[in-house]
Order: structure tokens, then C-alpha cells, then sequence
């Protein structure tokens, strides 16, 4: 009767006899105040606001106390009271009283959504790094295989670790002849498939660049061998929210890490056998055991050296006797034997920094070939001509310091968590590690280990914004395997300990 409720911007949804009344609505209806009487029956307002405070702390409770009362209500503003009035109430007391409150609770809510936000974009972060390693597997260089468990440890893939059986699934999305409208569902396309991986234990997401219109499943076999269950909701749900058809293939099932490129590469030539144009099509040519790829990690080794020693005839050497008897071989044979050739030349222009426009729409153009099943021999000749292309690039990079150095820096950018050493580099790039040293320092200014330790340090403070890991794990995650070190080495750098570094950004974030 004092004010008019709705006009200041309130609603009253329920009203109390007493305080243990007051609890039980609480607990069923969303109350951002309570205006409560000091003396009831059951409960008084001051064991309300103390409860309150301890169940429901965002509830702001005011208490209406007579002068007797005062100095015991005044006393319990440390029980939860947010404010109190005397009795009786004058009404613009209570308006002046209710819009301050007002503002902190609009205030507070606002920060909770920011929060969350924030929270959303640190845990994305995460996934983002996951994500990226995956597609490193599948398409860069080869690590070793215990660097490479290290690090699937580290980014917390913890079943990839122990070799379970997984399959590779690739997903393109397709509309009629209206590319710019692909182009804008891009996003939504890869947000929707990345829930459906999140809700799918033992799936996960990850999205090549170089195919726009396309994502990647990666799904171990560890809980659920029904792969089809996961393609049936893709096509489902982003044919009901983004009303465009999806064309999916479904790669061979591998069995450890070092075939995952055999697997991914395996749903690449799926899809491309799907038909031409707007229509749903799932393609599952799983490899009978028939089906030999011969593609070796030492061959692997002999075509990369050929490029990064700038040696031409070797690479198409190598390439002929991979190649050879191409005219026998079955489509698929030959298609998947190209595209790892083709994945080593993409991998070599990333490692050396060299992914220029000319390289980038050479790679698609080969890629093209290789899908639309053309002649072997045209095949074969992209690849020539790309790899010559390589070798000129690689032979400007590694007798100009600067681009060398460049390309030291992506590398270590992309690989910070990994054991690095100036040796590792040295034998990497094909140079005397003393004079990697010296160039390094002369181009950068600051010697290779301490360039290696501030990424690792930017990255930490990046992942300490995530409140759901721990300390050791960031540093795990950043390449320190020590928590101890890995604190002593932050509060050097920072003058603070990651803790307290956490603790900080968290508060300022909600102030």
C-alpha cells in the first residue's frame, strides 16, 4: 500500500505468515528480495536473513524492526541483513531503500552473465587447443609417439592415450548454388556439431581450415561401436535447425595413434565418392582387409628429406616408386597414397611458414584432382609441381636467417608444451644448433629458451582464467611437469603465484 510495485519495476510473488514459511517458498520460487517483520512465530527475520545468507546467499533481505529492536537488528547485519527500516515505514524510505537494492541486484546478475561468458570462452579455449592437436595428428608432421601421448595427456584426451579402436567421420554441409548463404551457416554448422560431440562420450570435434564447409568427428569405440548413431543425429539436427543437407563419409576404423592419418584421410575419400548436388547422402566404405596401404613411415621420412634438402629428383624418384603401377592400383588405393603425399607438402609449407596464396590454391587444386578420381598421371604431376614449388620456398627459408627463424617461432608457437630442445631444433630444421643459437637471439632478441618459457607463461595465464583447473594441470598444459617450478618460474616472471594471479582475474571479472 506504500508504493506502487510494478511501476518501480517489482513484482511481490508470494507473501508469509513466518520465516520457516518464508524458507520453503525460497525454495520453490526464484525471490530476489525478502522484506521480512523482526518478531514472528517459528522463526524471527533475523534467523530468515541468516538462513538465507547460508542457502540462498543472492537473496537480498531487509528487516523491519521497531526502536526496541534496533540495536539487536543493527548488530545482525553481519547475519545476512542487507538493510532495515524503522517502523512505521515511510514510504519514500522504502522506495530509496528498494531501488539502491535494485541496482545490485541488476548489477550483480549482469556480472554472472559475463562471467558465465567468460567461463564459456576459457573452457572453449581449451577444446580450441584440443582440437588443434587432433588435426595435428592427422595431417602434420609425425611425432614421436611418447611426446605425442605426453601431450593427449596433457590436453586431458586421456582415452586416445591407451590406443583404443577409433573412426573418423567427415561432415560437409550443401545448399543449392547459394554459396553465400553456406558461408554465413559455417558457424552455426560447427557450434551445432561440436554439442553433439560434447553429448557424445567418446566423440570428438575438430574442423580443417582448408575445407570451409566441412568438420571432422573423431569417435573411439571405447563406449559405443555405433557410429551410425552419431551420423543420424548430425544429419538431424542440422537439417532441423539450419534446413541445408549434409553429405557424410565414414572412414576406415584404426586401431592406434600412429594410423589416425589412415583413418582421417580414409573419410576424406568417402565423402568424396558422395553425388553431386544438394541431397543427404551418407557414404561408409569401411577398408576390407583386402586393401593394403603401403605408405610407410620410413617412406614418409625419404619424401620430406627430399623437400627440406632441396633435392627434386629424389622427391620424384620417391614419388614414381610410391606411385608406381598406379593403373592397377584401385581408386581408393591410389587416392589415399596422394593425399599423404599431399598431407606431407601441406605439412612442410606450414612447418616453413611458406603457406602463401600461389601454395595454398595449388594444394586445393591437387586435392581437387584427387577427389574427382582424374587421371593418375594429372595427379601425379600436381604433385611434382607442387613439390617443386616447395623446394623453391624451402631453398629461400633456409638460406635467409630471418625466414628461417620465422618458421623456428611458428613452430614453437604451435608446439610450446612439447620437450623442446635447441638440439630437437637443430635436427628439425637441418641446422648447426650453435648457429641456431646466435641467429636466434640476433632475430629476437632473447635467447630460444627464455622465448620458449614467456609462450608457455602467456599460454598459463590464459588457462588460469579457467577455474575448473587445477594448477598442476595448467602447468601440465603449458609444458612444465612440475607445479612447484612451474609457480616459482610465474611469480618471477609476474610477481605473483598463479593462485593468486586466478584469484585476481576472477575478482576483477566479477567487480
Amino acid at each position: 500500500m506504500k508504493m506502487d510495485w510494478k511501476e518501480e519495476g517489482f513484482e511481490i510473488v508470494a507473501e508469509a505468515s513466518n520465516g520457516k514459511e518464508a524458507l520453503e517458498i525460497i525454495h520453490n520460487q526464484k525471490v530476489d528480495i525478502v522484506i521480512t517483520d523482526m518478531r514472528m512465530p517459528k522463526m524471527d527475520g533475523v534467523e530468515l536473513a541468516k538462513r538465507c545468507h547460508q542457502e540462498f546467499p543472492h537473496v537480498k533481505v531487509i528487516v523491519l524492526s521497531g526502536y526496541s529492536d534496533f540495536d539487536y537488528v543493527r548488530n545482525s547485519m553481519k547475519q545476512g541483513v542487507r538493510d532495515y527500516l524503522l517502523k512505521p515505514v515511510a514510504p519514500e524510505e522504502l522506495v530509496e531503500t528498494l531501488y539502491k537494492i535494485r541496482l545490485e541486484i541488476v548489477d550483480e546478475k549482469r556480472k554472472q552473465v559475463e562471467f558465465a561468458n567468460i567461463n564459456r570462452l576459457v573452457h572453449s579455449h581449451l577444446q580450441e587447443v584440443q582440437e588443434q592437436f587432433i588435426l595435428h595428428l592427422v595431417k602434420e608432421e609425425r611425432l614421436q609417439l611418447d611426446i605425442v601421448k605426453e601431450r593427449l595427456q596433457q590436453l586431458q584426451l586421456y582415452e586416445l592415450t591407451y590406443g583404443c579402436r577409433v573412426q573418423f567421420v567427415t561432415v560437409e554441409i550443401r545448399d543449392d548454388i547459394n554459396f553465400s548463404r553456406l558461408e554465413e551457416l559455417r558457424l552455426p554448422f560447427q557450434m551445432i556439431c561440436k554439442e553433439i560431440a560434447k553429448q557424445t562420450e567418446g566423440t570428438y570435434y575438430f574442423h580443417d581450415t582448408n575445407y570451409p564447409n566441412m568438420v571432422q568427428f573423431l569417435h573411439s569405440f571405447t563406449l559405443d561401436k555405433d557410429i551410425f548413431k552419431l551420423v543420424k543425429q548430425v544429419q538431424q539436427k542440422v537439417n532441423e535447425f539450419l534446413k541445408v543437407e549434409t553429405v557424410i563419409g565414414i572412414g576406415k576404423v584404426v586401431n592406434d595413434l600412429p594410423e589416425y592419418r589412415t583413418g582421417y584421410i580414409s573419410s576424406l575419400l568417402a565423402w568424396s565418392q558422395s553425388q553431386v548436388g544438394p541431397k543427404s547422402q551418407i557414404i561408409d566404405q569401411t577398408v576390407t582387409g583386402d586393401e593394403v596401404f603401403d605408405f610407410t613411415p620410413d617412406f614418409e621420412k625419404r619424401l620430406t628429406n627430399s623437400i627440406e634438402n632441396t633435392d627434386f629428383s629424389a622427391f620424384k624418384e620417391n614419388l614414381n616408386k610410391i606411385l608406381a603401377g598406379s593403373e592397377k592400383r584401385s581408386v581408393l588405393s591410389f587416392s589415399f597414397t596422394a593425399n599423404q603425399v599431399l598431407f606431407i607438402l601441406g605439412s612442410l609449407a606450414k612447418k616453413y611458414n611458406v603457406e602463401t596464396k600461389d601454395v595454398q590454391n595449388m594444394i586445393w587444386n591437387c586435392q581437387q584432382s584427387i577427389w574427382s578420381h582424374s587421371s593418375n598421371q594429372k595427379v601425379k604431376d600436381y604433385l611434382a609441381k607442387l613439390a617443386n614449388l616447395m623446394i623453391n620456398k624451402v631453398h629461400v627459408t633456409r638460406f635467409s636467417n630471418k625466414n628461417l627463424i620465422d618458421s623456428i617461432r611458428q613452430y614453437l608457437d604451435q608446439h610450446y608444451a612439447s620437450e623442446i630442445t635447441l638440439k630437437t631444433l637443430s635436427t628439425l630444421f637441418h641446422i648447426n644448433s650453435s648457429h641456431l643459437s646466435e641467429s636466434f637471439k640476433n632475430h629476437v632478441g632473447q635467447n630460444f629458451s627464455d622465448y620458449l618459457v614467456n609462450i608457455r607463461l602467456e599460454k598459463a595465464k590464459e588457462f588460469l582464467k579457467d577455474n575448473e583447473l587445477k594448477i598442476i594441470d595448467v602447468a601440465n598444459l603449458v609444458g612444465f611437469s612440475n607445479s612447484g617450478y612451474f609457480s616459482t618460474v610465474f611469480k618471477k616472471n609476474f610477481g605473483t603465484t598463479p593462485a593468486k594471479y586466478r584469484n585476481s582475474h576472477i575478482r576483477n571479472d566479477s567487480e
